[in-house]
Order: structure tokens, then C-alpha cells, then sequence
């Protein structure tokens, strides 16, 4: 077996190449050696997402935990990783364990730890269950216990919390604005663990509703279940033929989301956020500093700054953001990837909150997202966003990570730098507001470079140049 790596979304692999029962069990065994000797509660979710195996893998942990002592509710069905950490924070457990990969293409699955607090392990959390996945590598005793056998032993249940998850959300959601609204929303939940919650609540509060790909297929329709531009045109197409007012996309296990204007053009995440935060503030008595990760758009910035609110910037990943939401009393935690959650809700990514949200604020203004957008740039301005992956072989990654922390420039496209950000990477920030921010991806090989500037033009210059400038 390689080396297990837990990053934000836990340890992910290819289904029989590494991703196999065996060492699904020592992954698990190693979970469980983290509960019992750094939790005082010996309890945990186990949740699954629609991926090949999924249940049967879920069980494998289950019979592993409880054969370690520790009580174990385990999903009836397959449940989104939001559900699974409202859950953990539902039957105060000491966290969850969710079988899922996320938006990675379907051959992939993979094992998550959510901690007592509902939100992504922090780093200190990750560490400390690899070392115990370690030593269970290097002794090879593993632990277990028939699920009927713990039955009587009071270790093991089988749980639902859909409807409890749906009351949390109808209570966040400002239901009262939906009375006599006639709103049309496709849902697309992408084959995956989202089905059944979007268009549930929506058809609760009175709106007509379509749904697309809306049944379990472990392919995922022959693609990656990401909510991304490239990745929607069946939502696009039914938005246009249905004549919706919006399309709601989630991914493969409902912590990211996507969007879909009238007019069938995607709308990206930097733009919704923005809208969102300029809702919230119109809506919403609660008050705190706005988390957002350093690839994320200044425009929240320009709205906080605004409206008196103080900015949180973090590295790119969610469980900073979770971490601000948690200790800051942040009342908005967001990523340019689609991740976001709320003041009043748990610490986790939740693509389901997200899409509610995106259709409460048209029920509310009573405006499309154009119009929305257009009022928005009247009040704030503008700026261009866009993220380019750039493909680096294995061999390079160390020359350009020299290249990165070195990288210094006086000015890049004419405009003077004033500032270097080291967080993560290297974001340069310019005199006029714009910036660049390169780093290497920490799970692909990629460098993902993020521009945002006043215009296109603007943008496509400051590109070319930084190239230039690194040789790449």
C-alpha cells in the first residue's frame, strides 16, 4: 500500500488499486486508535456517498471501529458529507467517518474524518491519525467485530437524519419570503449523495421544480461529478428548456455547488458570493468578520469594507475557513472553488445550503441574477476573475516551487507591486487592486495560477507577463 496522505477531503484513492478492503480496514484501524487515544467520546458517524462499494466499504469501517470499542451510527443510506457532520453535531458523537471522493472521477474513493466540532480536520487532527495508520501499517493487527455481534453490545445502529437535516436547513432559509413566489429551479445532483435534499425543500416551500440525473449512478454519468462550467451543459440545456429561473448543481457528495442563470450561462462561484454576501447583509440580523481563502475574489472585500466588516484571508482550504467560522464568529466562510457555509449552520462546505440560498435571494428580491449582477456593479464596481491550470511533471515541481518562493518583481504589466503574500505560494498585489496568486497544487500536478483584475485585457496582460517573467 502507498503512503496514506489525508488532505482536506481525507485519504483518496483508486478503487482496487489502493483503495481496497484490506487496506480500507487499516485505514479505519488507524481512525480508531486516533478516537481512543485523543477523544473522550468513543462515538462516530459513519456516512457513504453513490460511489462504487460505497456501503460495503462504510460497513468494513463500521465493523473495524466497533471492534475497537467505539460506537458507530451508521447511515441507512447514502448521505452528503454536510449531512454527515450535521450529524456528528446532531448526536454530539466525537465525529464522523465518510466514505466518499468527492468530485474525483469515478474509479476514485476515498475515507474522510470530520472531528467533534462538524467541520474538516485541522492539521494537527490529520497528523496524528497517520501516525496510528503508521503503526498499524508496521504491526498489521487490525481489529474487528461482526456489526449483528455489536448490536447487543450497544455499538452499533443504523441512523436517518435527512428530515432533522432539512428542519436545520428550513430554519436557516429565510422561508417566509417564499409565500406566493412562482419560481422554476432545475436540480442537478449529479448522479451522486445529494438526491433527494435540494428539490425536497424547494417543493416544500410552494416552487416548481424539475430534476436531472437524480438516481444513483456510480459512473457518474461517464464524468467527474464536479458543479463546474464544463461539466453542466445538461443542466444549462434544461434550464433553457424548462425555462427556469435558475439550475442548482451539486457535486458527488454535496459540498460544493453550481450555478445556472435564466440564460443558461454558468455562473461562477467569485460572482455568487459576492451577491450572497450583499444579501446577507440585507437579511440577516448576525454580524462578523467575512472568511475567505486567498484565491477568493476582493470584492468581498469591497462589500465588507463597506459595511464596516473586517476581512479573514486563509490558505487555500476549506478547514481554515471552517476554523474561522468556528473560533472568529465569521458570518460568511467561503472558497472561488464553490465551498461556503454560514454563521448559524455547521463548519463544513454545504453545496445544498448554497444552492437554497442562491434561489432565496431571487425569491426575495424578486430580480433575476442579471439583474442582481447588474445593481451590484452599479454599487461596488467590477473585477474579472479566472483560474488557469497549468499541467507540471513530476520532476519540475521542485524547480518551480524555487521559482515561486523567489519570485519578486518590481511590477508586473505596467503596475507597481506593493505587496508579496508568502501564506501560500506567491500572491503579488498591485497598485491598482489587482493580483496573482501561484501555487502547486498539494493533490494534482498542477500550478494553478489566480488573476484577478479590473478587465479581461487587464488580466490576459498580467498573465503573459508573470510567465514570462518565471519562464513557463
Amino acid at each position: 500500500m502507498s503512503d496514506v496522505k489525508f488532505g482536506t477531503d481525507g485519504w483518496t484513492a483508486v478503487i482496487a488499486r489502493d483503495f481496497t478492503f484490506e487496506n480500507c480496514r487499516k485505514v479505519a484501524q488507524g481512525i480508531a486508535g486516533y478516537i481512543n487515544g485523543s477523544l473522550q467520546k468513543k462515538s462516530v458517524i459513519i456516512g457513504y456517498d453513490n460511489r462504487f462499494l460505497a456501503r460495503h466499504f462504510a460497513e468494513e469501517c463500521a465493523q473495524v471501529l466497533v471492534g475497537n470499542g467505539v460506537k458507530v451510527s451508521l447511515t441507512k443510506k447514502a448521505v452528503p458529507t454536510p449531512v454527515a457532520a450535521f450529524a456528528v453535531r446532531l448526536l454530539r458523537a466525537g465525529g464522523a467517518v465518510v466514505i466518499t471522493a468527492s468530485h474525483y472521477p469515478p474509479e476514485y474513493s476515498g475515507i474522510r474524518f470530520i472531528p467533534e466540532y462538524a467541520g474538516p480536520a485541522m492539521p494537527d487532527v490529520v497528523e496524528a491519525i497517520e501516525r496510528e495508520v503508521e503503526r498499524v501499517m508496521d504491526s498489521g493487527r487490525v481489529y474487528g467485530l461482526k456489526l449483528q455481534e455489536a448490536v447487543p453490545l450497544g455499538l452499533f445502529q443504523e441512523i436517518d437524519v435527512e428530515e432533522d437535516y432539512i428542519n436545520h436547513i428550513e430554519r436557516i432559509i429565510k422561508t417566509d419570503c417564499f409565500k406566493d413566489k412562482d419560481i422554476k429551479a432545475v436540480v442537478n445532483p449529479m448522479y451522486g449523495s445529494g438526491i433527494g435534499y435540494i428539490d425536497k425543500v424547494l417543493s416544500n416551500l410552494g416552487c416548481n421544480v424539475r430534476t436531472i440525473n437524480n438516481y444513483r449512478d456510480a459512473l457518474f454519468g461517464g464524468s467527474r461529478p464536479a458543479p463546474e462550467d464544463e461539466n453542466l451543459n445538461d443542466l444549462k440545456r434544461a434550464v433553457l428548456s424548462y425555462n427556469a429561473d435558475i439550475g442548482l448543481a451539486v457535486d458527488g457528495d454535496a459540498d460544493r455547488f453550481g450555478l445556472i442563470n435564466k440564460d443558461g450561462m454558468f455562473i461562477s462561484p467569485n460572482r455568487f458570493l459576492c451577491l450572497l454576501l450583499n444579501h446577507l447583509l440585507k437579511t440577516r440580523d448576525f454580524r462578523g468578520p467575512v472568511c475567505r481563502s486567498l484565491a477568493t475574489t476582493h470584492m468581498l472585500d469591497r462589500v465588507a469594507q463597506k459595511n464596516g466588516l473586517d476581512v479573514v484571508e486563509t490558505p487555500v482550504d476549506f478547514r481554515y475557513i471552517s476554523e474561522g467560522l468556528r473560533q472568529k464568529g465569521c458570518m460568511l466562510g467561503c472558497e472561488e472553488r464553490g465551498h461556503l457555509s454560514i454563521l448559524g449552520h455547521v463548519p463544513e462546505k454545504d453545496g445544498i445550503l448554497a444552492c437554497l440560498l442562491a434561489v432565496e435571494m431571487l425569491v426575495y428580491s424578486g430580480k433575476s441574477v442579471e439583474e442582481l449582477v447588474r445593481e451590484f456593479v452599479e454599487e461596488y464596481g467590477d473585477l474579472t476573475s479566472r483560474r488557469f491550470d497549468i499541467e507540471v511533471k513530476e520532476g519540475e515541481k521542485g524547480a518551480i516551487g524555487d521559482k515561486l518562493s523567489s519570485f519578486s518583481p518590481k511590477s508586473i504589466a505596467g503596475k507597481k507591486v506593493l505587496n508579496c503574500n508568502r501564506l501560500e505560494g506567491s500572491k503579488i498585489i498591485l497598485e491598482d487592486g489587482s493580483w496573482i496568486l501561484l501555487r502547486m497544487s498539494r493533490a494534482e500536478p498542477f500550478l494553478r495560477v489566480y488573476i484577478e483584475a479590473e478587465n479581461e485585457g487587464d488580466l490576459e496582460l498580467i498573465k503573459g507577463e508573470t510567465m514570462k517573467l518565471l519562464e513557463i
